[in-house]
């Protein structure tokens, strides 16, 4: 595990970037945002990152009090890594990094790596209300907990049960609304967006 480096100011903002300034830590917290992952999943999913960098980061993160590891029980028997409380307060930071990140995002390049749950978050600010979301994606299915205050935030594949919203989108009007061009509401409005369930998520989308 390597020594934290610190920045040795007494001011709250150097003081947090002591321990989620690292390049990719908070890209892996964006990851551990959909539940436990195991390590292998991590590196799938963030292409880039070196096997050796990925383990450090880790380690200090769990230092740090931002994730934790535990032991699956059989028949998993795998090590999974999830966030802290402490760490699951940093989605108001991703959020609002992802909202200040817009104007930088422009479209994407041949070089870009996409996942489909990575527009998980700009969906989810876009979303208003309690209630699960299923996302069905060119790219792939996820789902959302919109308005979690506790657990997962948001998780790869359809919906673990019957969602209260299903939005069917294609990747341009999702790339659209990630670049804050558009907004979901617009979206269906302008039949974009496909929107179908009984929940009031899907009520109040319907609705606009």
């Amino acid at each position: 595990m390597s020594p934290r480096r610190s920045y040795d100011q007494y001011c709250s903002a150097a003081r947090a970037l002591d321990v989620v300034g690292d390049r990719w830590t908070l890209l892996i917290v964006r990851e551990l945002l959909a539940g436990p992952r195991r390590y292998t999943d991590l590196h799938a999913d963030l292409p880039g990152v070196s096997t050796d960098v990925l383990a450090s980061r880790l380690k200090d993160m769990e230092r740090d009090g931002i994730t934790t590891r535990r032991r699956l029980p059989p028949p998993g028997a795998a090590y999974v890594y999830e966030l802290t409380p402490r760490g699951r307060e940093l989605l108001p930071v991703l959020q609002a990094l992802g909202e200040w990140g817009q104007p930088e995002l422009g479209e994407r390049r041949a070089t870009d790596a996409v996942r489909a749950h990575w527009f998980a978050l700009p969906l989810l600010r876009s979303l208003e209300g309690e209630g699960l979301v299923e996302v069905r994606l060119e790219e792939g299915d996820f789902h959302l907990y919109v308005g979690a205050e506790d657990g997962p935030v948001l998780g790869d594949g359809p919906a673990p049960g019957e969602p209260d919203a299903r939005l069917v989108l294609d990747s341009a009007t999702c790339e659209a609304v990630a670049r804050g061009e558009l907004s979901v509401a617009d979206a269906v409005r302008d039949g974009r967006i496909a929107v179908s369930g009984d929940g009031t998520l899907a009520k109040a989308l319907l609705d606009v």
